[in-house]
């Protein structure tokens, strides 16, 4: 790994920001907007890197995937690394060979496939239901914002999949929102329901838990669960659930 000792990580970070977003111009003015605002706005995508989380993982799988904004900044960590441009500020890069992104919505998998698909990384992404798709052996999953449109029941059954395609060694990352802050649970939820209208999207009906509740559940499946606020700079209740398999069963 090539670290460069002049590395400021704010310059990379807009580096990366633009590098991940510019494939996203062959799928049309609204993913490329889409995909330049959400890395910008968003605290998860750049939380990632500035923590390690994706470090050290080579078989990815980002259930709900969306355009597959994931992959592109995968791909866009890889090149810095090659050209000797990751800080020392930060935590080892990610080491992604395998990305597979599983996605409800057709015109997403198409803006993902038409803007990320033929990048290095060579992303593979099925459009399916995240409740029934075949889920890769792999050493890292991602959930970022998904798993609240989908019953408590089937919430559980699918967290249950994902630790049993996980390595020993495998971690979870799972974004949600802590219905025990009623306020700014309230909020997101709103936003969240005109975002999917803007992407052209029905408005399914939703199921939140307390944070308590989303660290019960994934417990109860053998992780050991940090919790991450992240929510910087919005009015959002979301959290970051850091699960590993590892520090469980040390």
């Amino acid at each position: 790994m090539k670290h460069t000792h002049a590395a400021d990580p704010t310059k990379l970070w807009r580096q990366l920001h633009a590098q991940a977003s510019a494939p996203y111009r062959a799928s049309g003015r609204f993913a490329w907007h889409f995909a330049r605002g959400k890395l910008a706005r968003d605290p998860v995508f750049r939380g990632l890197l500035e923590r390690g989380d994706l470090g050290g993982r080579q078989r990815v799988v980002d259930i709900g995937c969306g355009q597959g904004l994931l992959a592109g900044l995968l791909q866009a960590c890889s090149d810095a690394v090659l050209a000797g441009h990751w800080p020392q500020a930060w935590p080892a890069a990610p080491q992604a060979t395998r990305y597979t992104g599983i996605e409800l919505m057709p015109r997403d998998v198409q803006r993902a496939q038409a803007a990320v698909g033929a990048l290095r990384l060579a992303p593979d992404f099925v459009c399916a239901d995240m409740c029934q798709a075949t889920l890769p052996d792999c050493d890292l999953v991602v959930i970022l914002d998904v798993l609240h449109y989908v019953d408590h029941d089937a919430q559980a059954a699918l967290l249950q999949r994902v630790r049993q395609a996980l390595g020993a060694q495998g971690r979870l990352l799972l974004r949600v929102g802590d219905m025990a802050e009623r306020r700014a649970f309230a909020i997101s939820q709103w936003v969240d329901h005109v975002v999917t209208t803007v992407r052209g999207h029905r408005l399914p009906p939703t199921w939140g838990r307390p944070l308590s509740g989303w660290k019960a559940l994934l417990q109860g499946l053998g992780f050991a669960v940090q919790a991450v606020p992240m929510s910087q700079g919005t009015p959002f209740a979301n959290v970051l659930l850091v699960a590993d398999l590892r520090a469980a069963r040390a």
